[in-house]
């Protein structure tokens, strides 16, 4: 288990520059919902995308690789800042490749959520894998963090607190913001 063989989790995790998320099982909880005229609908988790705000606070940019393309996912990237957005992605690593290339990031600056067979290409490169609790087993067992909530219900945020602990960023990001 784990991308990086033999460098501990606290030091991968103080290298992450760039956390990229899948969107269906990880931002959702996988279920697609269309209504009678055929309008897609998903829920977000609110505490996932606070998450991400306070990763981004700390300097943390934030991506999206998906392989469904959706209006959703559009407004949900807007509404979070999120400006790395590949939808209708089959092939998930040519989108982190090209990510690669944009940021010049190297793969142990980027950490990853996904929770299917389709992310493991991806999930073999980064620096630091995770997946939600009701990832695939395939996934699951190779994934460095797995969280303790499914898909969709907060494994997001699990992964984002983690990564801002890591860093050793949280106390001072939440505390002065949130007087904790």
């Amino acid at each position: 288990m784990g991308s990086v063989v033999g460098v501990p989790m606290d030091q991968r995790l103080r290298r992450v520059e760039l956390l990229l998320l899948d969107v269906d099982g990880v931002m959702t909880d996988g279920r697609i919902i269309w209504d009678a005229h055929g309008v897609e609908t998903k829920a977000f988790n609110v505490k996932d995308g606070h998450g991400i705000k306070l990763l981004q606070r700390a300097g943390v940019q934030v991506g999206i690789i998906t392989g469904r393309i959706s209006p959703v996912v559009d407004l949900r990237a807007r509404e979070l800042g999120i400006e790395i957005l590949y939808q209708g992605a089959l092939k998930k690593l040519d989108s982190y490749l090209e990510i690669k290339r944009r940021t010049g990031l190297e793969d142990q600056q980027i950490a990853y959520m996904g929770d299917d067979v389709i992310d493991v290409p991806v999930m073999r490169r980064v620096g630091f894998s995770a997946a939600p609790a009701d990832a695939v087993p395939e996934v699951a067992a190779l994934a460095d963090y797995v969280a303790r909530c499914r898909g969709g219900m907060g494994a997001v945020r699990e992964l984002c607190d983690l990564l801002l602990k890591g860093r050793g960023v949280w106390q001072e990001l939440v505390a002065d913001r949130y007087e904790l």
